[in-house]
């Protein structure tokens, strides 16, 4: 326990999906007068960071800025490790927060055991089985896990997961994801996209794909077939349209541009702001993706994933039949999205499944058990 009136509690987080997920707590931490809130953000990603910033109205306290051009894991790690060193020497937080399974969710967790301060690790106890698969995202995760003091985990399969591992179950809090918690801020029915390409799209009779893939792991040949079986998917089906919003690792965009490029009803755009890419995840008919995080969004809008990867971190959307892991294998993606796109039946079992991610409180449980378990009154 931490004798003290008022908690001191530094969030630290570097890209896009961390910052979405993290931002509901943000907020919820400024509306508490028992938590003294700082934000640190190490921009492991600039831009796409920048953007989801400035959705949620969040202005950290420290930006470490450390994100350069090809830069490696390494690199990444060592530059994460020198800032949040400063910044905790100065701030002396109480409960030190991270996210997820970047590396700065690893370098943050590893500078606040470096100073005995207390770790939360929101979203804990995903795993794949695979160590290099995500990569490095699985190994970030299991090894934060021996450093966290407070294991938030999105779901009770998640809990299982580290109870396994052998963490004490007082330590362990089932919360549900903050992804839906964000998501349901942002979306809306009378939402205007800024491309005016995305606001002509027939959504209502045209079979619309969301495509997202830029998995390290899929770079080569798996992410050829993913987009070669997309393509033969429009080939074959005249109704059906896909969006790509393409992500800026330049190996992603020859690929993408090598075989999808130029293709009609494939529309190639660049990465979008979390609030157009939520509010177009509400409108496609089905997501193709190899991204974690959508495998929990899309469900909570009704929406059926085909996740193309050989694993998952996610095992609860496939066990609940709003996601399926079909794999890297061209024949095989091609199978599974045109049976979404011609049956009926097997679209509705999944669009209709129940989303195992949570209810939209997440945040406010996990800042309720932070006062809970740590200040003394």
């Amino acid at each position: 326990m931490i004798n003290l009136s008022k908690l001191k509690v530094l969030s630290i987080f570097g890209t896009r999906p961390e910052a979405i997920k993290m931002a509901p707590i943000v907020k919820k931490i400024e509306e508490n007068e028992n938590i003294e809130g700082k934000v640190c953000v190490t921009a492991q990603h600039r831009e796409m960071l920048d953007q989801v910033l400035n959705i949620f109205d969040i202005k950290p306290d420290y930006d470490l800025n450390i994100f350069k051009p090809g830069q490696t894991l390494t690199q990444i790690t060592t530059r994460s490790l020198k800032g949040l060193e400063d910044v905790i020497k100065k701030e002396n937080p109480d409960v030190l927060l991270v996210q997820g399974d970047t590396t700065t969710v690893f370098a943050g967790a590893l500078a606040g055991f470096y100073h005995k301060v207390k770790i939360g690790h929101v979203e804990a106890g995903l795993r794949s089985g695979n160590l290099y698969s995500p990569y490095p995202e699985e190994a970030n995760r299991k090894l934060t896990g021996v450093l966290t003091d407070f294991h938030f985990a999105p779901t009770e399969k998640s809990k299982e997961n580290l109870l396994k591992e052998g963490y004490p179950e007082e330590k362990i809090f089932v919360t549900g994801n903050t992804v839906i918690d964000a998501l349901l801020d942002v979306v809306s029915e009378d939402y205007k996209f800024g491309d005016e390409l995305l606001n002509n799209i027939d959504y209502e009779n045209k079979k619309v794909i969301l495509l997202t893939s830029h998995r390290r792991e899929n770079l080569g040949k798996p992410m050829e077939n993913i987009f070669s079986a997309i393509r033969d998917v429009v080939l074959k089906n005249k109704d059906v349209e896909v969006v790509f919003p393409i992500h800026l690792n330049p190996k992603v965009r020859e690929i993408a541009n090598n075989i999808l490029k130029g293709l009609d009803r494939v529309h190639i755009i660049e990465p979008l702001d979390y609030l157009p890419f939520a509010n177009l995840m509400a409108r496609v008919y089905l997501v193709v993706t190899d991204s974690g995080g959508i495998q929990e969004e899309a469900p909570s809008l009704g929406k059926p994933v085909l996740v193309v990867r050989k694993e998952t971190e996610r095992p609860e959307g496939i066990k609940a039949g709003t996601a399926k892991l079909v794999g890297i294998d061209r024949e095989n993606i091609f199978k599974e999205v045109d049976l979404l796109v011609n049956s009926k039946e097997e679209y509705k079992k999944m669009a209709n499944a129940v989303n195992p991610y949570g209810d939209g409180k997440a945040a406010e449980r996990i800042v309720n058990i932070l006062l809970e378990k740590t200040i003394c009154n």
